[in-house]
């Protein structure tokens, strides 16, 4: 008898096809017989950051060759539309009075060709009246300067309005024998996903819109087309295709998507949209970008008492997902693995003349551990113990009962002590800093640096369960219909493990349908870590209820009793036990049936908390303050492993890019809000080059909250790696008097930090 398929290496099915003549992306639709005669739209940019507008001049661009039309917002008479999350903040999908960024959409220029587009956009002429830029979050809550007249200022969020403490003060702190304080940046970064957006629509012969889109959540895109293009959901179909990643930043649905249907209408004719890589730094929703204040209290044996964390979260120049990432994603999260009696924690949330803000892998959580793990660093060098050992003893103790923070979050199961024992222990912490104190003692210029972090997130939280849907063809082979999407993540393989699992088809035999409204309507998309946990989840549970539904067929088939029925997994047949001579297979029951399936929405009763920590090892050349990162193990305990391979690709993955967020990336703006990081030759996009191999420690502690008694992955590489790299950094020139330095830590501010210090 075989095993089960769950927890094996298994091949990621999809890869042959990515290895060899590639995936099918927006930009590949050219047989689509729907978008026949497509034409290519091109978005007018504004320029500047912070301006009025007095006239867009378009004439010229309609004399170009191949221009078959320009539209601003007057042409489609656009009404101010207000923020999901703050309804005093309004704008029009393309800028009519006023721009808020460099990069918002002003008009949109069809033409015959995108290069001709390109041509055209360079000529419409925009008269503004400039006004200041707000750059600086901190400025923000000062300045007079309005980016939204209808608000009362830039202060768009501030869980003051919740009823919370305002955290600030001294008196909070006042019982602790040390307090160590700091000022942390959590630095805006862009998520550079390899294929930009893109988008394409078409009006079919029967009124109904079709729309492709490169997006993380085909359904959630389905309702705010429908509503643009004043039609009935019904009318318009969504679909993705292959997507070459999303990192967070494709979850929503941006102004230029939800034009192109009102466009297509216009001209009559299918369009075709992608961005330039410029465009998709610029204008695709950026990461991070917070300002935390934080103060640690506690006694001199390392007993951290009181943790006090001011968050001023950057939203951009539009009140999106961003501004409620610090209340309620970094905030729940203020108090990491510790065991830390009192805890207050504000965030606030401003605008700026900036490229809005949204999810971006990890969303709110990393930032809350940097904030807490940088904290504890502070505290640990104030008292002289060694970084690991303030954080052992500062642990929540392991339960696999639900434990509530003093912040009020709860988490499912933790083990957060064994899993940084197995970390230093496979790290040979001991062994790296006796080598890096015999590097001391000779005054090497090249000196070392080890960083730990512990972390604990929530995955999951999007969402209360999945729809899913398992078919059986009358050939035997199966197809699986979800809520969920991939972008990299192995969805084709994993999803088809999970069914193969309760049916006994092999995972060769199983299809894999996402993204497409007219199939799979009902779906939370791919985000937050959720997908194995709630849209595997369903597909195991549905799975195993098309077991069920088909030993009534069998019976019936084989003349007995369906509670004498059982499924031999190996042969993929059904027979009555103890006579399995006589047996009907799947090909059987289907073809019996017609097809056979089943159906359901399985939910979950909450989100999961994965956990883990990570050592960084760095090489600091004090000379030139350039760091090379030589050593990385990870522990990230996902619960039930469902595929190790999946697993440790997404650890890869996720410590690349923390780590790039550490020593590399940051979107920078000058004093007038003009970007200077919109190309990938000024922005520092990391590759295996500046990286060490990976060393994956493996920990398992399943949760109770789902069948599979997996929790998410997809982010923790990132969460636990980018504070492990930012301390192992700080650490190699701490001997010298450095005691903090802002990510990322390039070569110039870590000179800057040691020439500063001494």
């Amino acid at each position: 008898m075989g095993g089960s398929i769950l927890g094996n290496r298994v091949l990621r099915k999809e890869d042959p096809k990515f290895l060899t003549v590639g995936g099918t992306y927006v930009d590949d639709l050219l047989d689509e017989p729907l978008l026949d005669g497509a034409l290519h739209v091109t978005y007018v940019r504004s320029t500047v950051a912070h301006g009025v507008i007095n006239s867009i001049d378009t004439s010229d661009a309609l004399a170009m060759p191949g221009v078959r039309a320009v539209f601003t917002g007057a042409d489609f008479g656009l009404e101010p539309v207000p923020s999901n999350f703050n309804p005093m903040v309004t704008r029009t999908l393309l800028a009519m009075d006023k721009v808020r960024y460099v990069g918002e959409p002003i008009a949109a220029i069809v033409s015959e060709t995108r290069e001709q587009g390109e041509d055209a956009a360079e000529t419409v002429i925009v008269d503004y009246d400039i006004l200041e830029a707000v750059v600086d979050m901190e400025a923000a809550m000062a300045t007079s300067t309005l980016i939204y007249d209808s608000a009362p200022n830039n202060v768009v969020f501030d869980t003051l309005v919740l009823g919370m403490p305002d955290n600030t003060g001294e008196a909070f702190l006042a019982g602790c024998e040390v307090v160590a304080r700091g000022k942390f940046l959590n630095q805006r970064v862009a998520p550079c996903p390899l294929e930009v957006r893109g988008a394409a629509v078409a009006w079919a012969a029967d009124g109904r819109l079709h729309q492709w889109l490169s997006t993380q959540h085909a359904q959630g895109a389905h309702g705010p087309i429908a509503a643009m293009n004043g039609v009935d959901q019904a009318q318009v179909r969504v679909r993705t295709p292959d997507v070459g990643g999303g990192f967070g930043a494709k979850i929503g649905i941006y102004p230029e998507e939800l034009l192109l249907g009102p466009i297509s209408k216009r001209v009559g004719t299918p369009l075709r949209w992608r961005e330039t890589r410029s465009e998709s730094m610029m204008a695709l929703g950026h990461g991070r970008a917070q300002v935390q204040h934080v103060a640690i209290g506690g006694k001199r044996d390392g007993t951290v008492t009181h943790y006090q964390l001011w968050a001023i979260q950057d939203s951009g120049a539009w009140v999106d997902m961003g501004a409620i990432l610090a209340p309620f994603m970094t905030r729940p999260m203020a108090s990491g693995v510790y065991a830390i009696p009192n805890i207050e924690c504000r965030t606030t949330s401003v605008v700026t003349n900036t490229t809005p803000i949204v999810a971006y892998r990890g969303a709110g959580r990393p930032e809350a551990t940097a904030a807490i793990e940088r904290a504890m660093d502070l505290f640990a060098r104030e008292i002289g113990m060694d970084p690991a050992e303030v954080r052992r003893k500062n642990l929540i103790p392991k339960f696999m009962e639900p434990h509530t923070t003093a912040v009020g979050q709860t988490y499912d199961v933790g083990d957060y002590e064994t899993a940084l024992d197995k970390t230093l222990t496979t790290a040979d912490y001991a062994g790296w800093r006796a080598k890096q104190a015999e590097r001391r003692a000779r005054g090497d210029a090249r000196q070392l640096g080890i960083g730990v972090s512990v972390y604990v997130e929530i995955t999951g939280g999007v969402g209360s369960g999945e729809e899913a849907e398992v078919e059986v063809l009358p050939n035997g082979k199966a197809v699986v219909y979800t809520g969920t999407s991939p972008h990299g993540q192995g969805h084709v393989t994993a999803w088809a493990m999970l069914a193969s699992e309760q049916t006994g088809i092999p995972i060769a035999d199983i299809d894999l349908v996402w993204g497409d409204t007219d199939l799979t309507p009902v779906g939370s998309g791919t985000m937050g870590s959720r997908s194995l946990q709630q849209g595997g989840n369903a597909v195991f549970v549905v799975a195993g209820q098309l077991v069920e539904k088909a030993k009534s067929v069998a019976a019936r088939l084989l003349e007995a009793n369906e509670n004498d029925i059982v499924l031999d997994k190996d042969a993929g047949a059904f027979h009555v036990a103890g006579t399995p001579a006589l047996s009907k297979t799947w090909a059987d029951i289907a073809s019996a049936e017609g097809g056979i399936s089943a159906k359901d929405n399985i939910a979950v009763p909450g989100p999961t908390f994965p956990f883990g920590a990570h050592v960084a090892v760095v090489e600091v050349d004090t000379e030139t303050g350039k760091v090379r990162h030589i050593a990385h193990v990870a522990c990230d305990d996902a619960g039930t492993v469902l595929n190790p391979m999946l697993l440790e690709g997404q650890i890869h993955g996720g410590v690349a890019q923390g780590a790039a967020q550490a020593l590399l990336e940051e979107v920078r703006y000058d004093s007038d809000g003009n970007p200077i990081t919109s190309n990938l030759a000024d922005y520092a996009f990391i590759s295996a080059a500046e990286l060490p191999s990976v060393t994956v420690v493996h920990m398992e502690t399943p949760t109770p909250r789902n069948s599979i008694g997996a929790k998410g992955i997809g982010e923790s590489g990132t969460i636990g790696s980018t504070p492990a790299l930012q301390s192992a950094v700080v650490d190699a020139v701490s001997h010298l008097g450095v005691s903090h330095i802002d990510m990322p830590t390039t070569p110039e501010k870590v000179w800057a930090a040691i020439q500063s210090a001494r």
